[in-house]
């Protein structure tokens, strides 16, 4: 099998915001492509820098990035993404916003020479208290996520970028992360099409140019196999069915829901004789890691395992990929604007809250308190979030220095106490989902005269949440900070103690 054939498959990651050696080196000898994260990016001039370098390395280089536009966010991986996020948008039900919003993602990532946008998420979310999708999703009903799906879609490819809805054939009913675990979703083929398959069938028929794989199991389909290792769903669902003609990539293969039992090389192999034309590695892969994957998959080839059309039919598939985005020419004309000053979609922040959960005597509590402190619960974000920053907690303290967060798990073991007479805005995100957070809640509830409790995540389906946000990107953080502080008063707020 010519090595050459087998690198233009692989999409790997790696460490620094400068391209390594061993990724310039494997650029020349074909290699797909590479994955940007968060921890690669700088600023705009060095992204620019960055994507420049891997052009000249490979012209034919597809650059991709996980920027879904709201809390999991690569571009804004220091201070928050000005987008809104998923579900706000859903919850806004205004397609043309939607619209506005995937156009303006896609401008920032062209400017900065990004051809592939791994987004947008377009699973279902329908188990309230799953771990990965969440907020993410733009809803629970598969009707409206169809036609934000389509929306964001479309208005992305607006800007010559390349749009990979995820994540297949639905990770919304999991009760599991598949970076951790592998998953299993029990649904009947019927609900299986008239539910998680709706958002996908119709990014489709709108022009999206890739699907990414899931790394979980549906039952009803393929009982014990990874949809990236299954070809009933690949082939038979996601081709025969829904007429896909378009690159098929895989989630990251270094997952444990893909390799956490066989390992990445062999996982390489069972992803692409499913049918996946272009295989995402990781996040901090090495040459040697790469070089073992391909030398897997051209033994695989050898010994008959995998067929050597196969894989030269997946190379074919990334290399048209690849021509079709006009990312260069757009990045050529284009200078990056990195600055959520501006109203991404014409939303500014205010407009936000429209999307918020709110009960009708809210403004009444808070305006009925003169005093009240921010507790900030910081639980662990999932894997695909990361470690960006959050929520309104800065907005807050510089409205009123009395509203800096005071941080949950220190208050919890007694380092810090607080004025009972105060009351607490206590502030967290999938706060369903997090024991420690409910035992919280009602501890502060105990000892206070009124305790808010605001979830930034995915809410419970009941009212234990005075406010949800249905996100917690700068835009939704800098929103509830408005509506806050406007409604305790704004600058009319008592200053004694």
């Amino acid at each position: 099998m010519n090595e050459r054939t087998v690198l233009g498959t692989l999409l790997p990651g790696f460490e620094g915001s400068v391209l390594p050696d061993w990724v310039e080196r494997m650029l020349r000898e074909g290699l797909a492509g590479v994955c940007l994260f968060g921890e690669n990016i700088v600023s705009p001039e060095q992204l620019r820098t960055l994507t420049r370098s891997i052009r000249a390395a490979n012209p034919a280089a597809v650059i991709a990035i996980d920027e879904e536009g709201g809390d999991v966010t690569r571009l804004y991986y220091d201070r928050g993404a000005p987008f809104p996020g998923n579900a706000v948008l859903g919850r806004l039900d205004d397609v043309e916003a939607t619209w506005a919003v995937g156009a303006s993602v896609g401008a920032e990532l062209a400017a900065v020479g990004i051809d592939l946008d791994l987004a947008p998420d377009v699973d279902v979310n329908s188990n309230a208290l799953n771990p990965v999708i969440g907020i993410r999703s733009f809803g629970a009903d598969p009707e409206l996520v169809a036609r934000h799906s389509v929306a964001w879609v479309q208005g992305l490819q607006s800007q010559g970028v390349a749009a990979c809805v995820k994540h297949f054939p639905g990770h919304g009913d999991t009760a599991q992360d598949s970076h951790l675990a592998l998953p299993t979703i029990t649904a009947s083929t019927e609900l299986l099409r008239t539910r998680e398959l709706l958002p996908f069938a119709a990014s489709i028929d709108a022009g999206a140019a890739a699907v990414m794989s899931s790394h979980i199991v549906v039952s009803s389909v393929d009982d014990g196999v990874p949809a990236t290792f299954s070809v009933p769903i690949l082939q038979g669902i996601l081709r025969v069915e829904l007429g896909f003609r378009g690159v098929v990539v895989s989630d990251a293969l270094d997952m444990a829901g893909a390799s956490g039992d066989i390992g990445i090389p062999d996982a390489a192999v069972r992803a692409l004789a499913a049918g996946c034309d272009l295989l995402c590695i990781g996040t901090r892969n090495s040459e040697e890691q790469m070089r073992a994957v391909a030398r897997t998959i051209g033994e695989a080839v050898s010994t008959g395992r995998l067929e050597a059309i196969r894989v030269t039919d997946a190379a074919d598939r990334v290399a048209a990929l690849r021509r079709a985005t006009d990312a260069r020419a757009t990045t050529a004309a284009t200078d990056a604007v990195l600055d959520h000053e501006r109203a991404p979609g014409g939303l500014a922040p205010e407009a936000l809250t429209a999307a918020f959960r709110l009960p009708p005597d809210l403004r009444e509590t808070l305006a009925a308190h003169d005093d009240w402190v921010v507790v900030r619960h910081e639980a662990i974000p999932n894997v695909a979030v990361g470690d960006v920053p959050w929520g309104p907690f800065d907005a807050l303290a510089a409205a009123d220095p009395r509203l800096a967060p005071v941080d949950a798990a220190a208050w919890s073991t007694g380092e810090i106490e607080l004025d009972a007479r105060a009351g607490v805005l206590f502030i967290g995100r999938d706060n369903a989902r997090r024991p420690e957070a409910r035992d919280m809640l009602a501890r502060l509830r105990a000892e206070h005269p009124a305790v808010v409790a605001i979830d930034m995540g995915w809410p419970a389906e009941d009212d234990s949440a005075q406010i949800a946000t249905f996100g917690g990107s700068a835009a939704v953080g800098e929103a509830l900070a408005g509506f806050l502080v406007a409604a305790m008063g704004g600058s009319d707020r008592r200053t004694d103690s």
